[in-house]
């Protein structure tokens, strides 16, 4: 008698008590090999809830994560850079081909750091000039579905089910007919990606980088319409390499041969071995002009996203779109609906012998498209009654910094009505990150009180889209507290004057200024298999009494120390900082009197854009 694989595995959902994902997977696991011999019915369109639950089992567990991250410590990074063919060959088993993704115009853009939101702003250009949009990004914040857009909008349930059955039910055949096995997370959803771009018939595809860029999953675009690097830091080091450069290498991998290429003023050396990458793969290089030089002042330039980082990334995006329209329309078809303001002003330069690129006149469609981007989770402000929460998903030592001045600014703008406001922060870190190196920045913006929590909502297992099988429950509790004890010994030893960086250095460690050099990289070895820090955690009752607080000395406010508190879950931490409004305060806990007394409080939550995204599900899970 013919099984049916999503039949069995809803019926012993509602036979069960709650399973952890990797339970399931393995559960699922054993259900294939049982079944491989007597013969399946693959359920062609299972419901949305049971196709998070197959995705979620992708997830490589953190037993695996561990071995390998072992691995490369003792052997160093040893692989054989199988990312691209093998996601090749995936696409094939799906039905789309290479010359499919050929077709769809894509926009296709790496860096560390702003690269999401300067794929948002070319979406939303493009979009404003007519044309249907395809936007594949990472991570999602709420639901995985936010990853894949369609003009905008997060595909909807009933497609994005639709989608995943359609491919995953190909992916399996495949792996039953060659013996195979089945795509981690990320790469499985990036074949999804394309799978939906070339049945959607898309006029272009802005596809975001997830770690690096030489072996991403999305590089298997060999002929993207023109490419850009966003600004650089230091991230992923055991994947991308310890310095500026060799991240600089593995960003710049995206280029192709005749391809345009844009990129933004980069720290260090990093520019020079970009442009050198530029010149060995046949790609013309240019620099982003600063935003000013378009011919606008700032108080003219209105973006849908906030702070004075998204400059950066808009120029950047407005010289994607150009180039990408200049290819679709041409020229003349460019500045038909008006100039914001007449004429732009400014000439050209040449930074590290990259020229700096065309400075046009910007027309209405493209100052809508940046006005009414909308990008949640990066300097993101969200009112609720007497607190405002200021969510980014900064993540390195720069992004902080950046996001610590954009906090202070926003912050000190508010008005102070009844009583001076309480700052609270609110941070989680994650991965191979430094705690110390994070939090720095953050040291002398001021704090009344630090919480500290994973990246968890609650015990209840409601959050099927948030789901993380790759860190144990214990290591994320164990970073947590390591984060905690960290800040408190910043402000331990935190001058009056805050905390300062050398004159040489920037606050990531990498040289201001250094002699010029030539640049003979080689290609990295890094681990093929490049498992993305995926989103959340079910946390285990237990752990509910893991809260406890301790006094760091606060050099900036009028007293000596400053109340710091670690919680297990997203629920609890809330219950904590809105003194029970937004949920119960954590039993066993007693709110400090500068927090329960205030009359308006000010939370910045940042170190992780999955933090940010863990928040955003409980505060304003429509993303509204």
């Amino acid at each position: 008698m013919m099984k049916c694989f999503t039949s069995s595995l809803h019926a012993s959902r509602v036979t069960k008590s709650y399973e952890t994902p990797w339970k399931m997977f393995q559960r699922c696991q054993s259900y294939f090999q049982a079944v491989s011999t007597q013969g399946t019915k693959i359920c062609p369109k299972p419901t949305l809830d049971e196709a998070i639950d197959a995705l979620n089992g992708l997830q490589s567990n953190a037993a695996v994560i561990e071995k390998k991250r072992q691995d490369r410590e003792k052997n160093g990074p040893n692989v054989t850079h199988s990312n691209v063919p093998e996601t090749k060959r995936l696409s094939e088993l799906v039905g789309v081909t290479l010359d499919d993704i050929d077709k769809l115009n894509v926009i296709h853009v790496s860096g560390t750091k702003g690269k999401g939101s300067t794929c948002a702003f070319c979406e939303s250009i493009l979009r404003a000039h007519g044309y249907k949009t395809g936007f594949y990004s990472s991570p999602h914040l709420v639901e995985v579905r936010e990853r894949i857009r369609l003009n905008g909008l997060p595909l909807s349930k009933d497609m994005f089910t639709d989608y995943f059955w359609q491919c995953y039910n190909k992916l399996i055949e495949g792996k039953d007919s060659d013996g195979g096995s089945m795509p981690s997370y990320f790469k499985f959803l990036t074949v999804m990606a394309f799978k939906v771009f070339v049945q959607e018939k898309v006029d272009v595809a802005v596809i975001e980088v997830g770690i690096g860029g030489q072996y991403d999953c999305t590089n298997i675009v060999r002929k993207p319409v023109v490419c850009g690097i966003t600004s650089l830091g230091i991230d992923h080091v055991s994947i991308l390499g310890d310095t500026i450069e060799k991240i600089a290498w593995q960003k710049a991998g995206i280029m192709k041969p005749g391809c345009p290429a844009v990129t933004v003023p980069q720290p260090g050396d990093s520019l020079q071995v970009i442009n050198q990458r530029a010149k060995e793969i046949g790609s013309s290089l240019t620099l982003a002009p600063p935003i000013e030089k378009y011919g606008w002042s700032s108080s003219s330039l209105e973006l849908g996203i906030a702070g004075d980082v998204q400059y950066n990334n808009a120029s950047l995006a407005l010289q994607l779109c150009h180039t990408w329209l200049k290819k679709m329309k041409g020229q003349q078809d460019l500045t038909k609906n008006g100039v914001i303001p007449p004429q732009p002003h400014g000439q050209s330069e040449n930074v590290d012998g990259i020229p700096e690129a065309n400075i046009f006149a910007v027309t209405d469609l493209y100052h809508q498209g940046l006005k009414k981007c909308s990008w949640p989770g990066r300097s993101q402000t969200l009112k609720q009654g007497r607190i405002t929460y200021f969510l980014d998903g900064a993540h390195t030592p720069r992004s902080i910094e950046v996001c610590g001045e954009w906090f202070n600014k926003a912050s000190s703008r508010e008005n102070k009505e009844n009583g001076r406001i309480v700052r609270v922060l609110l941070f989680n870190s994650t991965g191979e990150r430094e705690s110390r190196k994070i939090l720095k920045p953050l040291a002398g913006c001021g704090f009344d009180c630090a919480v500290f929590c994973p990246n968890i909502v609650s015990t209840s297992g409601d959050h099927a889209d948030l789901t993380n099988n790759m860190v144990t429950m214990e290591k994320q509790m164990l970073r947590c507290q390591q984060n905690k004890e960290a800040f408190v010994q910043l402000l331990q030893t935190a001058s009056a004057n805050g905390p300062s960086d050398s004159d040489e250095h920037d606050i990531e460690g990498i040289p201001r200024k250094r002699s010029k050099k030539e640049y003979n990289l080689k290609e990295l070895d890094i681990d093929s298999d490049v498992n993305e820090n995926l989103t959340k955690s079910y946390a285990q009752n237990e752990l509910n009494d893991f809260a406890n607080s301790t006094s760091a000395p606060h050099p900036f406010s009028h007293k000596a120390t400053i109340p710091t508190y670690a919680f297990p879950t997203i629920v609890d931490t809330l219950g904590f900082v809105s003194c029970g409004e937004a949920g119960p305060i954590p039993s066993n806990v007693d709110l400090p009197e500068i927090l329960s007394t205030a009359s308006t409080v000010h939370v910045l939550v940042t170190g992780s854009l999955h933090l940010v995204g863990a928040m955003l599900s409980v505060l304003n899970p429509d993303l509204n």
